[in-house]
């Protein structure tokens, strides 16, 4: 049976620990080890990929791929279906849209965009309750030249959140969490006092080149983050 790529990198991680590789060793070519595994050499690549992702590998054009002398250990952070992620909490949960618009990109959005593919712009803002009492608030600008589709989704029946992670795969993903005081309207929807401290994640998705989305997530005061290395 032919292996999967999350079959290879698995493996492979297994050789590693065993020590079949040490630090600085070469990987045989793609080609040989889909040959050994049985296995496109596709699979191969995106098993190499991300292993090198996670800071365990080096992938040197025309040089070939190398265990890192000093591999990172990295916990990966996954982007969760919120609806999911409150109802695995044992809370029952609702979405309320509070606007949805095509505009122009802010400065910040068409500097992480890139001033050429941010043309055809979605802003959203919506809010994630869980037991009728706010958890999230999302502000999102989704890019229509990427997902052009998008437009025919029912924002009312279901969440941008929830579609794009069901419906979009991405390439890479760009991460930044902190630590923000709350002010103004993000203070009135998740019904938090002025200058209470809270969580904020923004996350930028991409496939290849093109951007996806990119979110700002400002979370109720208390909420704790909960990721699995």
């Amino acid at each position: 049976m032919s292996r999967g790529w999350k079959d290879v990198r698995d493996h492979i991680k297994r050789q590693i620990l065993n020590s079949t590789y040490k630090p600085g060793d070469k990987f045989p070519r793609d080609k040989d080890i889909a040959l050994e595994l049985n296995c496109a050499r596709s699979t191969v690549h995106r098993a190499m990929r991300s292993l090198a992702d996670a800071g365990i590998v080096e992938r040197r054009r025309k040089g070939g791929t190398f265990l890192k002398p000093e591999p990172v250990t990295r916990t990966t952070l996954s982007i969760p279906i919120t609806r999911v992620e409150i109802e695995d909490r044992g809370y029952e949960y609702r979405h309320f849209l509070v606007s949805a618009k095509a505009t122009k990109a802010t400065p910040a959005i068409a500097t992480r965009f890139g001033a050429d593919k941010a043309s055809r712009l979605l802003q959203i803002q919506a809010l994630h309750l869980a037991d009728n009492r706010p958890y999230v608030m999302e502000d999102r600008w989704i890019s229509l030249d990427t997902v052009p589709e998008f437009v025919d989704v029912d924002l009312t029946q279901i969440s941008a959140n929830e579609w794009l992670v069901c419906n979009r795969p991405y390439s890479r993903c760009d991460v930044q969490i902190s630590a923000h005081t709350i002010t103004g309207e993000a203070g009135k929807f998740l019904e938090a006092a002025e200058g209470a401290a809270t969580l904020v994640l923004e996350r930028t998705t991409w496939i290849d080149d093109n951007p996806i989305t990119h979110v700002t997530a400002t979370h109720t005061p208390g909420y704790r983050l909960v990721t699995k290395g």
